[in-house]
């Protein structure tokens, strides 16, 4: 059941408040779409050069100037303009040359980036995964720490921990004769997780960001009915947002799972309305169920739920749900047990935004810049809500 306040990954509980466009395509990803998409045949009237007269237009034999007859699937005569042909994630990632796809709520977040991980590796491109970990990272062995704050996870990495998703993550991959190294960072607050980020951006060389969320607490503003849990998402939300990365990201997986956190869709969906006003939307895709991405996902999940028995992810298991068709009150876990499930096909759609406009929209985002540590972060969005006048009135959808 939906809670009466946020809850945070670890437990931590946040009352709520008191009632009262995408990037521009570039040369490089010009190319991507010309890989993508079927040839474009125009028959030019005689005399006339078929190219665009300026209003969007082409001369067309049989058709006056006003007018132009084109394949369907032709391409936008402005570059920068999004077209169906590519979904505007894969357009906005398509220049990048080394991109860093990272878990921002911790835990099994990662997991929810493998099928765009997936995708990008097939297509050849150099991806690496990171995670906010909520293991006990200080009990890895020494050699796993690349820096302070960011540890290299292998499959062969030491821990007694039990719950070790990156590892479990690593060995999944490395099974499947993928890049196997997954970066962890403990909880932190905003200066030292920026810090963070900002070595493996240059250790990596790392052109483009994506944060993850499994679920959409990370889309949320701040004046919500209720803000889910929100600290680590926002933490990786705030300590990204300052870098010097030309292509940042954030998609969310999962629509609908944070509902049992006390979060209000219709009001996602605002947000998001919001979003695409300012031109920060990318749009939603879907991941096909009968997709390699699709397949090789559930069995990273089915994997990590054998891993950890007690405590599966239970977004994680929705949203692999999701992907197969499944439809309800769908049981995988035990951890289920006494709650109402609603699994369905819009869990298995990324919902992405641009990162710097989605941060530019967080009323709090300023509240939590210089924060140390992770408790710093909690007891100032505590401050914040408690202070709010006026949070939204919650909606229930109208059909």
């Amino acid at each position: 059941m939906a809670s009466s306040g946020c809850v945070d990954r670890l437990g931590a509980r946040l009352s709520p408040g008191r009632r009262r466009g995408p990037p521009r395509i570039d040369k490089h990803a010009q190319i991507f779409l010309r890989r993508q998409s079927p040839p474009v045949y125009v028959e030019a009237v005689p005399g006339h050069s078929g190219r665009d007269n300026g209003r969007g237009d082409v001369n067309c034999r049989g058709v006056a100037d006003h007018g132009a007859v084109m394949n369907p699937t032709a391409q936008p005569s402005d570059p920068g303009t999004p077209s169906l042909a590519v979904p505007p994630l894969f357009a906005a990632l398509a220049p990048a040359r080394s991109i860093l796809i990272a878990g921002a709520g911790g835990g099994f977040d990662v997991y929810a980036g493998l099928p765009l991980a997936f995708a990008l590796w097939r297509g050849g491109a150099q991806v690496h995964l990171a995670s906010l970990s909520f293991s006990e990272l200080e009990l890895i062995d020494r050699e796993a720490w690349v820096a302070e704050h960011v540890a290299a996870v292998q499959p062969d990495t030491a821990s007694p921990d039990w719950y070790f998703p990156e590892r479990t993550l690593a060995r999944w991959l490395a099974a499947q004769e993928l890049p196997s190294t997954v970066y962890a960072f403990p909880p932190l607050g905003v200066q030292p997780l920026r810090a963070a980020y900002r070595h493996l951006v240059e250790h990596l060389d790392v052109d483009a960001v994506v944060l993850v969320d499994g679920g959409t607490d990370v889309l949320l503003r701040g004046d919500e009915s209720d803000l889910g849990t929100p600290v680590e998402d926002i933490t990786s939300l705030a300590a990204v947002a300052a870098l010097e990365v030309p292509v940042k990201l954030v998609t969310s997986l999962g629509f609908g799972i944070d509902a049992y956190d006390g979060v209000n869709h219709v009001q996602v969906l605002e947000n998001l309305a919001a979003l695409d006003r300012d031109g920060g939307y990318l749009g939603a895709l879907s991941i096909p169920g009968s997709s390699r991405e699709a397949a090789l996902y559930r069995d990273a999940v089915a994997d990590a739920q054998a891993a950890t028995p007690d405590r599966p992810s239970i977004v994680q298991g929705q949203i692999a749900a999701a992907t197969s068709g499944a439809f309800g009150d769908v049981r995988f876990s035990r951890r289920t047990r006494g709650g109402d499930l609603f699994v369905n096909p819009l869990m298995a759609i990324y919902f992405t935004v641009d990162l710097d406009k989605l941060a530019a929209r967080c009323l709090y985002l300023d509240r939590i810049e210089n924060t140390i540590g992770r408790r710093q972060v909690i007891t100032r969005i505590q401050a914040f809500r408690d202070e709010l006048l006026n949070a939204r009135v919650p909606r229930a959808f109208p059909h």
